[in-house]
């Protein structure tokens, strides 16, 4: 099992199969055995989890991971390589493959995906949701972002994506990466960088460097916020023109429902200046912005 995670087996195996990683699909399959077990590990399974994994690859990781929980809903859009791992993992019976896309829109998974994963997790009580992925880079962020939104809220997510990426989930205020993916996930977890991931640990190599982080979703942080959907669609909204202030921004997403006076007056009663942008207010702080907009939207 652990071989298959190797440069020589991955280039003999699709020499053999007759088939060649696709750049565009993100099939950067990562190379070195220790950083596989390292992934695995920081996740802390256990014999509740149900793991979600996007990108099967040839199902090393996947196979490093089932014995250890209650059942992986692993998704790979390559058909190819999803018959290559169903060969790889037939040994398996708490493992189910999934072809096809992850996401239904960039802003929704996928209804098979979550069906799936809700009937794995009802199969016992106490059963949790783990989302455990080397995941291709250019599904990263709505991945990230939508199950934090999802009726599957997981427990935690240990992945690997681009440094990059990894760099906006950590950001804090006034800073280049800071955004509106920093605030919504900082907003209802605990963020950790683990290993930065230099381009020669995977096969192909990709041009830039990659990270291993653990998103750990806090329960008490995901209460403070009323209306989680407002939240998101408002952390989207006052980030879209970041430059702008914010007070220009919040009328803008509000048309038809906020005039300038009014954002004016929350804005004052919120202690925040009339010339103030999204990008320099911690998190706290556009939490209770938000749910100052919302009250207000709710009147009208």
């Amino acid at each position: 099992m652990v071989e298959r995670q190797t440069a020589q087996f991955l280039i003999r195996r699709f020499r053999e199969v007759g088939i060649r990683p696709v750049t565009k699909r993100g099939q950067n399959f990562l190379i070195d055995l220790n950083l596989v077990a390292l992934i695995a590990e920081t996740a802390n399974l256990g014999p509740n989890d149900v793991v979600l994994e996007v990108g099967t690859g040839t199902g090393s990781l996947t196979a490093l991971m089932a014995p250890h929980v209650a059942d992986v809903v692993t998704v790979e859009i390559d058909r190819q390589l999803h018959e290559l791992a169903n060969q790889e993992l037939v040994e398996f019976e708490n493992i189910s493959l999934l072809c096809q896309d992850v996401l239904k829109t960039k802003n929704q998974l996928h209804p098979v995906v979550l069906e799936t994963l809700q009937e794995k997790l009802a199969v016992a009580d106490g059963r949790q949701l783990k989302l455990v992925a080397n995941l291709p880079y250019h599904v990263a962020t709505p991945i990230i972002s939508n199950l934090l939104n999802s009726d599957v809220l997981p427990a935690a997510m240990t992945v690997t994506i681009q440094k990059e990426l990894g760099d906006r989930l950590v950001a804090g205020p006034s800073t280049k990466d800071y955004g509106s993916l920093s605030v919504w996930v900082q907003s209802q977890c605990d963020v950790q960088l683990v290993r930065t991931l230099p381009p020669s640990v995977f096969w192909p190599r990709p041009r830039v460097q990659s990270a291993i982080m653990h998103i750990q979703v806090d329960p008490e942080k995901r209460g403070l916020i009323p209306n989680i959907t407002f939240f998101h669609s408002f952390v989207r909204s006052v980030f879209l023109h970041r430059r702008k202030y914010l007070r220009s921004v919040v009328v803008s997403a509000f048309k038809g429902q906020l005039d300038k006076p009014t954002v004016d007056g929350i804005l004052e009663a919120e202690g925040l200046s009339l010339q103030v942008r999204a990008e320099s207010l911690a998190v706290e702080q556009l939490l209770s912005l938000s749910e100052a907009v919302r009250q207000v939207v709710q009147e009208v």
